[in-house]
Order: structure tokens, then C-alpha cells, then sequence
């Protein structure tokens, strides 16, 4: 039996040892923070001082380097900065990289402690352990025996207590990341945007637009893009993630959602958005540099509609998902329209995008948002209905532009193909006022000219009609984006009549094209 004195050093040492443990949990603050590209394009991002996010409870943060050594052996930073709770970095105080032969030449290390990642070093074990040395053996009295008996059983079961408390506490953590940051699978989000950073390179920038500027990246071995927000943007980000985080919105012509990080602090505070990368960027920039086929067309403008057919729809909850509501864009136009290496389309940017919940207000209390250009009569009127049909009507509207555009650079109209331009570019220049759309829109009710050349293509004939139908004046006469799929569906399984037998023959029964009067 223990006597009380050794009993009393007993729970001093277990308070100590628990103290100490505990305290581990939520260890670093801060880590230096460098990212390559950021420090070679803007000198931002070199070598300052990152205050990491407060770790939720039983987790841990930790500082990471990542490296690659040049032909000569000197170290190349990559990134630095906050990495949370990898359970490989538990209680490594020096941040050091202890593998042969690192994947990709690239080499990581993490570790525990204020700016640990400092320095950082690769000390690679070898698979070979060495020869044993034998260990020299003492003769021990029977006092000295009794002594050690005395003193040191207590703490054998002290060290036994600690290390099953230890061993309990290692296996929680299994279920949290082993390895470095990983994307996580789609259509699976980020269970939030405080988890840890993922060593993303910025490669080059391929956009900028008023919420930010929009990268390419490099994760690992995929591109991917990274939509950048200020913080006082931050509200944009935020509507963005709980857009692509309802049910159903894993779909072929929405852009791919990744996840979502914070990076920085206070003023410095920026807000990406991780999204699947399409190489030929949007239709707008598309256009400028290209032209479409009549097959082309059909297939972009098919998938556009059915993206935003999709983002309209009510969608009932099933056994997978839940219910999905009809949601307004509100900036739909060929900027927010991404093509794909097949050149079928998918819709991105919905920081102004609007959920209907059922039986609730859409919360609304300005309607005068979006593009000017692509502002609807009633929108550029301020005479909007706030209900859902309205809002999805306003896309709509957008939605006839942006065919007009398409028709315009399409090989499938007789005679040369024009330079790209925006609409209502020639009506109204390349940077209108609200009240230069206003006139032209609202007040002399014009539209992009439809040039006689396109009606004499027998497919570019009906998609003529179908923007016309779009851009009605009348918000109720509207075609719906499920018409606008039909409708071009339609024509691309037609075989496309040639100019001269239209010329001579009309269709039968085809009826004069009335000229709208819009």
C-alpha cells in the first residue's frame, strides 16, 4: 500500500502530466505565412506573420511548409502558413521532412508551437535500423532494490495510466486527416470554411469582375479554379457557397463546386471559392476570339438553357437528396456562361443569386442589380414584382441576349461573320450609363438587330424567334428556360435546309416572319 505522502505525489504528478496534455490541444497561434506566387506577382504574401483560426474543440493547428529543392539541393518555398490538426504533427516541435524520397520531389513538414515553420529541415530515416548495443549491466543492493521498488512503481502506473489515456485519445484523431490537406471527394462539400488550408499554387490570373479576381490553380496534380474575394466582398462568397451547398446542385451544366477557404486575417482577410477549371473560359471571351458552327451553336445554347432550366426548377426531396428551390441568377449573361473542352456550357457567379423558399419573402429590398446592359425593362424601370416568376423572368430576358450573341458569331448566317460585340454595343457604346439603357431600352423598347442574313438559315430562323420570345417587353410573355431547351433541342436534330433551296422553294406551309416591333 501506498502511504499518504506517496498517494499525494501520485495526483500531483497525474495533474501535472493531464495539465500538461490538455494544454496541448490548442497550441500555435501563429505560423509564417509565404505564398510564391502571390510574392513574385504583387510582393504580398512574403514572409509575414498569419494569426490562425481558433481551432474547434479536441483539434489542433499547426504550421506547414511546403518546398522542393533545386538541381543544387537549396530549398525552393512553395507555401507556407496554418495547417489544422494533422495528427502526424502531434508534439513535433521543429518542422522536418523525414521521408527518402519525397513524391514529385515536393517535401513537406508540419509542426506544433508559435511560428515552428520558421526553419525547416530534411533529415530523410533510413529504412535500415541500426545494429543493436548491448547495455551495460549493474549490481544493485537490496536497499537500492527497495528504493527503486518504492519510487518507481508509482510511476510505472502513472506512465501505464497516461499512455492508454494517450492511445484512446490517438484513436478519436484517426478519423481526421492523416496526410497533407486533401480536396475533398465531389459532390461532398467542406464540412466548413475553417478547415485546413490546402497548398494551392496560384498560377496566373484569368478574370477579374467586380466581386474579385479568378485564378488558375494548381492543387496537387489538378488545375483548378480559385475565385478570390475582398473582404468587403465577403457577403458575395458567402451567398455563393450556399447556392452550390443545396441538394441537386451537383449538375453537368452548373460549374463544378470544390470548397471554400479563408485566408489572412482582419483587413487582410481574402475569401476563395475552389471550382472546377474550364481552359476555354466564358462564352464571352470565347466569342471574341472564335467563331461557332451551326452544331456548335445548338449544343452551347442547349446546355446554357438546360443549366438554367436546372437553377429554376423546384426540385423535390428524394432518398438522396433533399428538396432543392428555385433559384434566380440575376446576373445571367455570357460572362457567367463557362465552356467546356466539349463546348457544352455550364453557369457559374452567383453572388446575386436569389433562393425561394416556400412560403417565405425572397428577403429582397433592392431589385436594381446586375449587368446593365442585361437589365431587363423592368428591372432598369425599378417596376419589379418581387415574387419568383418575376425574378426567373429577368433571367430569361438576359437569357435571349445572350442567343443573339451567339447567333452573331455563328458560320451558319450567309455572307462574312462581324466582329464580335455585346449587346446593345452599337446602340449604346461599350460603357453605358443606367440612363443611357433606360432610353434605349425602356423608353424606345429596342433590341440587338437581328440581320436579314439569319433568317434566311432555316435553324438560325427559330432561334431568332426564341430571343425575340425572350426579350418580350411583356415579362409574362416570356419563354421559360424549358421552352428554350425544347426549342433548340429541336433544331439540332433537324437537318439544317440549304440557302438556295430556301431561296426557291419555302417550306410548305411556312408563314411570313412578322418583324418584331421591338
Amino acid at each position: 500500500m501506498f502511504t499518504w505522502i506517496q498517494l499525494k505525489s501520485l495526483l500531483f504528478l497525474l495533474f501535472v502530466c493531464f495539465g500538461a496534455s490538455s494544454s496541448n490541444v490548442a497550441t500555435t497561434a501563429r505560423c509564417e505565412y509565404y505564398n510564391d506566387t502571390l510574392c513574385q506577382e504583387s510582393k504580398q504574401g512574403c514572409f509575414e506573420t498569419q494569426e490562425c483560426e481558433q481551432p474547434e474543440p479536441e483539434k489542433r493547428n499547426h504550421c506547414f511548409v511546403l518546398w522542393q529543392n533545386n538541381s543544387m539541393g537549396k530549398p525552393y518555398i512553395k507555401l507556407k502558413g496554418c495547417f489544422l490538426n494533422n495528427i502526424d504533427c502531434y508534439d513535433q516541435p521543429k518542422c522536418v521532412e523525414k521521408r527518402e524520397e519525397p513524391k514529385k520531389a515536393l517535401m513537406f513538414c508540419c509542426c506544433e508551437g508559435d511560428m515552428c515553420n520558421r526553419n525547416f529541415t530534411w533529415e530523410p530515416v533510413s529504412t535500415h535500423s541500426p545494429p543493436s548495443v548491448p547495455k551495460p549491466v549493474t549490481n544493485i543492493s537490496e536497499d537500492g532494490l527497495d528504493v527503486m521498488v518504492y519510487t518507481l512503481v508509482p510511476v510505472l502506473i502513472l506512465a501505464i495510466i497516461i499512455a492508454a489515456v494517450y492511445w484512446f485519445y490517438r484513436q478519436r484523431k484517426l478519423a481526421y486527416f492523416n496526410e497533407l490537406p486533401t480536396i475533398e471527394p465531389h459532390p461532398l462539400p467542406p464540412p466548413s470554411p475553417l478547415m485546413g488550408l490546402r497548398p494551392i499554387q496560384l498560377l496566373e490570373i484569368k478574370a477579374r469582375g467586380r466581386f474579385g479576381a479568378v485564378w488558375k490553380a494548381q492543387y496537387k496534380t489538378d488545375t483548378v479554379a480559385v475565385k478570390i474575394f475582398p473582404i468587403q466582398d465577403k457577403q458575395s462568397w458567402l451567398s455563393e457557397q450556399e447556392i452550390f451547398k443545396l441538394p441537386h446542385m451537383d449538375h453537368e451544366d452548373i460549374l463544378r463546386y470544390i470548397g471554400v477557404e479563408k485566408r489572412g486575417d482582419n483587413l487582410q482577410a481574402e475569401f476563395w471559392l475552389i471550382t472546377a477549371f474550364h481552359e476555354k473560359g466564358s462564352l464571352c471571351d470565347y466569342l471574341k476570339a472564335n467563331i461557332v458552327t451551326w452544331t456548335e451553336l445548338c449544343r452551347i445554347a442547349e446546355t446554357m438553357a438546360r443549366g438554367l432550366m436546372h437553377l429554376h426548377e423546384e426540385i423535390p426531396a428524394n432518398k438522396a437528396d433533399g428538396y432543392k428551390p428555385a433559384i434566380a441568377h440575376r446576373d445571367f449573361k455570357s460572362k457567367n456562361v463557362l465552356l467546356k473542352s466539349d463546348l457544352t456550357a455550364c453557369i457559374a457567379d452567383f453572388g446575386l443569386a436569389l433562393i425561394f423558399q416556400p412560403g417565405k419573402p425572397c428577403g429582397d429590398t433592392h431589385g436594381q442589380v446586375g449587368t446593365r446592359r442585361y437589365m431587363a425593362p423592368e428591372v432598369l424601370e425599378g417596376a419589379i414584382n418581387f415574387s419568383r416568376d418575376a425574378f426567373l423572368r429577368i433571367d430569361m430576358y438576359a437569357c435571349g441576349l445572350v442567343l443573339w450573341e451567339l447567333a452573331s458569331r455563328c458560320t451558319a448566317q450567309e455572307g462574312p461573320i462581324p466582329e464580335y460585340m455585346l449587346p446593345f454595343e452599337e446602340e449604346v457604346g461599350q460603357h453605358p450609363t443606367l440612363e443611357d439603357m433606360q432610353e434605349c431600352v425602356v423608353q424606345k423598347k429596342m433590341r440587338p438587330s437581328i440581320r436579314e442574313t439569319w433568317r434566311k438559315h432555316s435553324g438560325l430562323v427559330a432561334v431568332c424567334d426564341t430571343m425575340e420570345e425572350c426579350w418580350d417587353h411583356d415579362a409574362e410573355a416570356r419563354l421559360s428556360a424549358s421552352c428554350v431547351v425544347e426549342r433548340v433541342a429541336l433544331q439540332s436534330r433537324l437537318l439544317p435546309i440549304p440557302v438556295t433551296t430556301i431561296r426557291m422553294s419555302p417550306l410548305v406551309g411556312e408563314t411570313p416572319h412578322k418583324e418584331s416591333s421591338m
